[in-house]
């Protein structure tokens, strides 16, 4: 309970501190934005009491950007993956959390891509410009479940969730997840203590892919995912 009660009497305002400073940070540079919100992440789980662990950074691709797929299972993924992934990347993120005031507008400055699931034209129109901001060299982050699991387990992949990846021609990274449900499940507002982990799965080529081998990109990204969870976490 304790645990709790220090979390949220830090979480909500720093969070509202940290849009401000974000959305002046975004006059000079979208880099130096994410570069601030990294450590937004850091004191997230640092009041939380959680460390995270990163194993397989190896395996991020050198000199080129990467479309990185993770699982979903709470609200802590995000403060984890920035806190944990050392790259610069933006996410591509449901267009409802840009309509909360204040914080849209400093997600928007910050390079953030919105997708409207509801309206296919408006979704191949974020895909098109997502494609197009990875071709200039910036990594882009995707939960392809498209919410978080409402039991530990990984859920299917929403259809077209990887179209992304054959449109940028970039790698595709698959990144698992380590006990951020046990830290905090869907629905729930107690923060727990445990062990948490990113660990980071071998690329997967999109040379020459097209729209007709999505299933299958979609079935190996899921497929590597999927057994890195089966499996205990690696030790550092």
């Amino acid at each position: 309970m304790l645990r709790t009660f220090i979390f949220y009497l830090f979480f909500f305002p720093a969070t509202f501190i940290s849009c401000f400073i974000a959305l002046f940070l975004s006059l000079f540079s979208q880099d130096k934005t994410h570069s601030f919100v990294r450590l937004w992440g850091r004191s997230c789980l640092f009041f939380a009491g959680l460390k995270t662990q990163i194993q397989g950074v190896e395996n991020i691709p050198c000199g080129c950007p990467a479309i990185y797929v993770s699982n979903h299972q709470s609200n802590f993924d995000i403060p984890i993956i920035y806190a944990g992934l050392p790259i610069q990347f933006r996410w591509m993120a449901k267009q409802e959390l840009f309509r909360v005031p204040f914080f849209g507008l400093a997600m928007k400055r910050s390079g953030i891509i919105a997708i409207d699931r509801s309206n296919r034209r408006t979704t191949m129109h974020s895909i098109i410009v997502a494609a197009q901001r990875i071709k200039e060299g910036t990594s882009v982050i995707i939960f392809p479940e498209g919410t978080r699991t409402p039991d530990g387990q990984l859920q299917k992949f929403k259809k077209g969730a990887l179209l992304i990846a054959t449109k940028a021609q970039v790698p595709v990274v698959p990144i698992a997840i380590h006990g951020s449900f046990q830290i905090q499940p869907k629905d729930r507002w107690m923060v727990k203590g445990g062990p948490l982990q990113i660990e980071i799965l071998p690329p997967i080529s999109t040379e020459g892919l097209k729209s007709s081998d999505l299933d299958t990109l979609t079935h190996k990204v899921h497929n590597q995912i999927a057994q890195s969870l089966q499996g205990a976490p690696k030790n550092a």
